[in-house]
């Protein structure tokens, strides 16, 4: 296992992520169980989780985890949790104002059974609630000993820029992460939110980086997925639904291309994806999301791979999202370098 920092700061943690949105639903509690400690044993250290996953419940099951682990066990690792959604149904229930996230953050440490939360994440942007009150009660949290680290998830290029800079010029804690989905079916980030973070130093810790499954090779031209993977149980889930992926001629030829490294490699298609993901420019640490103890053996594979750069190059070009000309295509680039010489 490799470790970075957590972008600009001191805490190192390991390049791989265990992500556990799936703990309390479509993972048991023993399986969880099972899934940390092979996590910790195989060199992970960092645990994200969140408020809202399962209403709770995988706080809830990381907290009892905790508890129930040695002394250095529970030191190795380092704890990121999220708050923003609702978690009721009263109108503060939900949203980055200082009531909300004191009361989320709050039970986030009573569930999880700590003290401090190594990396407390704003789970989403909060149009409705002025950025400079948010980073307010979070720099209170850090200066109270309730949180280490302010994380960002969700957020667009200028949302990243507003709240660093408002940091900055407030003499806030500043925001050291941000989690956006990111993967081989999904790099539209890097027009304008991978440069935000790269100028401010914010370490990208991606979600999805398997694009919900798509990049496992499990899904197939004409097949409806059945069965108990998640598009099996549910063919229109979120960002990976499968008739709107499936129609799009990239998707299969990306995961054309990821199985031929894999094959040339003796690797797995997983191991590829995430390999290319783990060395993409500001990534510190990628969240690994599996239902068994299997599936996170699988991607715990791709610990310490690293792709050639003519491997890197046939995936860079056949995953390309294919920019509009401006300001991201061709013509924008090439205007945007030009030189000015007695004129625009």
């Amino acid at each position: 296992m490799e470790y970075r920092t957590l972008g600009r700061s001191g805490c190192s943690v390991s390049a791989l992520t265990l992500g556990t949105m799936t703990f309390g639903n479509e993972t048991d509690e023993a399986t969880a169980h099972a899934q940390l400690d092979r996590f910790v044993e195989a060199g992970g250290t960092l645990v994200d989780t969140a408020d809202v996953y399962n209403a709770g419940v995988s706080e809830e099951i990381i907290g009892r985890w905790l508890a129930d682990r040695p002394a250095d066990v529970r030191d190795r690792v380092t704890i990121a949790t999220k708050g923003r959604f609702p978690m009721g149904t009263a109108p503060n229930d939900v949203g980055l104002s200082r009531r909300h996230l004191d009361r989320a953050l709050n039970a986030s440490l009573r569930r999880l059974g700590v003290e401090t939360v190594d990396l407390y994440q704003v789970h989403a942007w909060d149009p409705l609630t002025p950025m400079e009150e948010t980073l307010r009660f979070l720099d209170d949290a850090v200066r109270q000993g309730k949180i280490h680290y302010v994380g960002l998830s969700n957020f667009t290029g200028w949302q990243v820029q507003k709240a660093v800079d408002i940091a900055d010029f407030r003499g806030l804690s500043r925001p050291v992460t941000l989690q956006p989905q990111y993967n081989l079916l999904a790099r539209e980030i890097e027009w304008e939110i991978v440069p935000a973070c790269a100028s401010e130093g914010l370490g990208l810790l991606p979600w999805s980086p398997l694009g919900g499954g798509w990049l496992t090779g499990k899904y197939r031209r004409d097949e409806r997925p059945v069965g108990a993977t998640r598009l099996g149980e549910n063919p229109e889930r979120g960002v990976e639904a499968y008739d709107r992926r499936s129609r799009v001629e990239r998707t299969w030829a990306v995961v054309d291309e990821v199985h031929a490294v894999a094959g040339e490699r003796g690797t797995t298609p997983a191991q590829v994806a995430l390999a290319w993901l783990v060395d993409r420019p500001s990534v510190t640490s990628v969240i690994l999301g599996a239902r068994t103890v299997e599936q996170l053996d699988d991607n715990l594979g791709a610990a310490g791979l690293h792709l050639s750069e003519k491997e890197r190059e046939r995936l860079d070009a056949v995953s390309d999202p294919g920019a509009a000309d401006y300001p991201y295509g061709g013509p924008g680039t090439e205007q945007r370098s030009r030189k000015i010489a007695g004129g625009r």
